[in-house]
């Protein structure tokens, strides 16, 4: 993966230093430079091309939603406040992930996935029959190869260094460890809820408390996985 150029705006020196950190532990962020207010920023963003900004909501003149309004074109945009009132208005804005403070190394690295998959997504092929993106991926296992429909792939589980795909029909077995799998799948309809699950949202039958089903089987919600959970379901 190329290196990305990540932009910190943080009016809070504590809070900047711990982006600046969380950052360093991943060699694919390069932080290009961290901004105390939105107009510091506009600066870097007209010079620079930035993959990744970190945009608190609370800062002086401007705040971070505003700012963002302004934005022509948008690096992918992970929000950054104390505040989950402004959860909803983030997300009508596309920011690609909402992470509330104080949050942990982990769900940190939850929203660069979410961030370097989209940097990552290849541009559609379009041709005079297909003007969509493909809706299926292909999945090889036991010397064969499955072409596996997103609409009828229910859950994705670890299994050591194989993963244990399950579809409305047959689980299959695949030697593609969970890592790979998980940027296989498109992240606007498959959610990791648990470091060993992910499932399709679209066939989410219920939830109860700490568990997601998926018809009758039941999925365990992992503890640094539930907030990302519940705001990707706007809930």
């Amino acid at each position: 993966m190329d290196v990305i150029n990540c932009l910190i705006v943080d009016d809070e020196p504590l809070a900047r230093e711990l982006l600046v950190t969380y950052c360093s532990h991943l060699p694919a962020l390069r932080v290009i430079a961290v901004c105390g207010n939105v107009f510091e920023a506009k600066k870097i963003l007209e010079t620079t091309a930035v993959g990744i900004l970190f945009l608190d909501v609370q800062l002086p003149v401007l705040d971070g939603i505003g700012f963002l309004s302004t934005l022509k074109q948008q690096p992918q945009v992970i929000m950054t406040t104390a505040f989950r009132e402004y959860a909803a208005t983030a997300f009508d804005l596309a920011v690609c992930d909402y992470l509330v403070k104080p949050f942990s190394l982990e769900r940190f690295m939850i929203a660069v996935d979410k961030a370097t998959d989209k940097l990552n997504i290849p541009a559609p092929r379009f041709n005079e029959k297909n003007t969509g993106e493909e809706n299926y991926v292909f999945i090889k296992t036991d010397g064969k190869i499955y072409r596996i429909e997103y609409a009828d792939l229910l859950l994705a589980e670890a299994n050591g260094n194989y993963s244990k795909i399950f579809t409305s029909g047959q689980v299959i077995l695949t030697a593609t460890n969970f890592s790979s799998l998980e940027k296989l799948l498109p992240s606007r309809q498959f959610i990791k809820v648990h470091r060993s699950f992910i499932i399709n949202k679209s066939k989410i039958s219920r939830i109860e408390g700490n568990r997601v089903f998926i018809g009758e089987r039941e999925i365990p919600i992992g503890k640094n996985y539930k907030q990302a959970f519940f705001l990707e379901l706007g809930l």
